[in-house]
């Protein structure tokens, strides 16, 4: 391989070394022995392999319709090939008159079936580069004008497996986890996962390799939380004094949950134990996480130190400052805010408390973070809404104290179990699936443009019964403009509906002044207006028990958690809430699915087991938080036995020898050791 092809496969697929790929694995295969007939295809079908001859080829087009029109012909019909890039290099390389085998996916133009893309080899071509299951990899246009298709990639594949033995691929699971689960070798298996003889072959290949990367993952999160509870030193919560007591006693506004309550004591565990917590708090729309970080605060004032609690956006950091100085304002305690807007008089006077230790509790936004911030001595990071900050950013609470404060993240955003166990295993997970009593259920239902008028005059009636609603536009992060725009024309159109000498209608949205929004926003809460229009602004920290409607335009445009969220703006009082999604006539399969799982469910964890099947769940270890997460072959929702038999295996591995320093451990030992100066992200909260 020369190096500008070498520099290709670096740049295209991250493929350095020869280790990388192998590990680059196919993602189907295809058996040389079925080839169907071009006369076959109907409109049911999807990919077919096919041999025939190629009998014309052509550039065709201009500019941006410019493209290369094969024709290939097998004596029971023609079939179109079209190529849209690498167009010159592919009529090339491409000879009138010869047998090719195609390879690809049947798509219909102007009524004909045609190929784009295919993957195709002249059938003629040496013996020894076929395979009977061949391995179809991953491949990108670029590479392909450089004859790096899938084929290629097969043949560089092969070659190196031919080159190798066992010990080039040394066994990386201890025998004694391999044979109860009978699961063939590391080198064996990386042979049948790229060139296997039979599909069970490769089925035995792809479990061994799956629980790998399972295998791996667990063992490096227990190590990591074990040398985190031995040796990561915490600032010490030994006693529960007077102000927890005393709110606890007479300031709680209402019975605490059990599970608040479980995980409160959780809470008190860590705090006391001389090591530093790291505790991850998920709870669904109104299940009282501010409560249970409240009393965490108290518990560390109580103790002489200092508590913040940050939130990715002012109206929430406003929020909960608001909750939680009424809540404490019969205790002896300093609170401030901290956000963009705090005028630099007061900015000073905060940094000044904070530094000498007058300001007991701080909440604010990412203005906490920043490196003029020094505490005296923090004793508890609370991040609400973690999901929104970047770990970066979360990380950089660690640096404001010279013992790592208690950190507790909370999401209300709830974690499925399964990624919880594969992602999160270094931290500890509290789960608050309980609901405060009194809490309304919420009805959700779609209804569709057409239906708009219909949707007005529900609104009409329930602010009739004294009620108040929310209508909620798309905010498209792309295009500002555009979504204002959208925003303004909503606005104008809800005006038509609820004309204003008889309504009062609010407005927020994320171009408008911090103090005006907050105005607006407290002009609802009083119940001086009826209607507020916004975007996704409201989806955290607006709290109006009167409200019982919530109208989501566009509703195929959200993200599910996020209408989850949203919904949960509703539902507050003790009136009967609702959400109406309002769509397009026109949506995608997807999004229908999306939708009706939020109609069959208030339940936040179905919906987050559903969003992530949907989604796919981010790389929560690494600093990317959306995506796939980095396991090559496994998928935590089609593979979860092979999760869980990971994990309890990692758990007796490490139980019994938790430095992996047995003899049968070496091999683990050593693989792990390889993969040490990665930087470990999920460490950090």
């Amino acid at each position: 391989m020369g190096p500008v092809r070498a520099a290709l496969l670096q740049k295209e697929l991250g493929i350095y070394f020869f280790r990388d790929l192998l590990d680059h694995f196919p993602f189907r295969h295809i058996d040389k022995t079925i080839i169907q007939k071009i006369g076959s295809i109907t409109s049911e079908t999807d990919f077919i392999q096919i041999s025939g001859v190629i009998s014309h080829c052509e550039i065709i087009g201009e500019k941006a319709s410019r493209r290369l029109l094969a024709h290939i012909s097998d004596g029971s019909g023609y079939l179109e090939l079209v190529w849209f890039r690498g167009i010159q290099w592919v009529q090339k390389n491409l000879m009138i008159g010869k047998k090719y085998l195609i390879y690809g996916k049947v798509t219909y133009f102007n009524k004909h079936p045609q190929i784009s893309h295919p993957d195709y080899e002249i059938i003629d071509s040496s013996v020894s580069d076929k395979f009977i299951f061949e391995p179809i990899y991953p491949s990108t246009e670029k590479l392909k004008t450089r004859n790096l298709n899938g084929r290629q990639i097969a043949k560089l594949t092969s070659a190196i497996l031919k080159q190798i033995n066992e010990n080039d691929l040394p066994e990386n699971i201890p025998i004694q986890v391999l044979k109860p689960l009978n699961l063939v070798g590391r080198y064996k298996a990386y042979n049948d996962i790229h060139f296997p003889k039979t599909m069970d072959e490769f089925k035995e290949a792809s479990r061994r390799l799956k629980f790998e990367e399972f295998f791996l993952a667990q063992i490096r999160f227990k190590m990591m939380r074990n040398r985190r509870h031995h040796k990561s030193q915490g600032v010490l919560f030994e006693k529960v004094g007077d102000l927890f007591n005393t709110f606890y006693s007479t300031c709680l506004p209402f019975e605490l949950t059990n599970a608040q309550k479980k995980v409160v004591k959780e809470i008190r565990q860590d705090t006391n134990s001389g090591r530093q917590m790291n505790r991850l708090l998920q709870g669904d729309v109104g299940s009282g996480k501010t409560i249970v970080a409240l009393l965490t605060l108290l518990l560390a004032v109580d103790n002489g130190f200092q508590g913040c609690i940050m939130a990715p956006t002012e109206i929430l950091a406003q929020q909960h400052f608001n909750s939680i100085q009424n809540l404490l304002k019969n205790l002896p305690l300093n609170i401030h805010l901290l956000t963009g807007s705090t005028k630099t008089a007061e900015r000073k006077k905060i940094l000044h408390e904070l530094k000498e230790g007058l300001c007991h509790i701080i909440v604010g936004t990412h203005a906490i973070i920043e490196d003029q911030v020094e505490f005296k001595n923090l004793g508890i990071a609370i991040v609400d809404e973690q999901h929104r900050f970047g770990v970066a950013q979360r990380a950089k609470l660690w640096k404001k104290s010279p013992i790592s404060p208690h950190i507790l993240v909370m999401t209300a955003t709830p974690i499925p179990r399964t990624l919880a166990m594969s992602v999160y295993g270094d931290l500890d997970v509290s789960i608050m699936d309980e609901l405060p009593p009194g809490r309304q259920e919420i009805k959700t239902i779609q209804r569709n443009e057409m239906r708009r008028m219909e949707v007005m005059e529900f609104i009409k009636s329930e602010i009739k019964k004294g009620r108040q609603a929310y209508i909620v536009y798309p905010l498209i992060e792309e295009s500002e403009k555009l979504s204002y725009e959208d925003l303004m024309q909503g606005y104008e159109q809800v005006k038509t509906y609820f004309p204003e000498h008889l309504y009062y209608i609010s407005m927020v949205h994320g171009k408008m002044p911090a103090l005006q929004k907050e105005v607006n926003m407290q002009r609802f809460k009083k119940g001086e207006c009826q209607i507020l229009v916004g975007t996704t602004v409201i989806e955290v920290g607006v709290d109006v028990p009167n409200a019982s409607v919530i109208v989501i335009e566009s509703a195929e445009k959200f993200g599910l958690s996020q209408l989850h969220q949203l919904r949960g703006r509703v539902g507050r009082g003790n009136h009967k809430s609702y959400c109406i999604l309002l769509t397009g006539s026109k949506l995608s399969h997807e999004a229908r699915q999306r939708l009706k799982i939020l109609c069959d469910t208030n339940n936040g964890f179905k919906i987050a087991e559903a969003d992530l099947a949907l989604r796919g769940p981010g790389n929560i270890e690494g600093t990317r938080q959306s995506g796939a997460l980095d396991f090559k072959l496994a998928d935590i929702i089609l593979d979860q036995s092979i999760l869980e038999a990971a994990k309890r295996y990692a758990d007796i591995v490490l139980d019994v020898d938790p430095s992996l320093e047995k003899m049968e451990n070496a091999g683990l030992k050593n693989y792990i050791l390889a993969l040490k100066g990665k930087t470990a992200w999920s460490k950090i909260s």
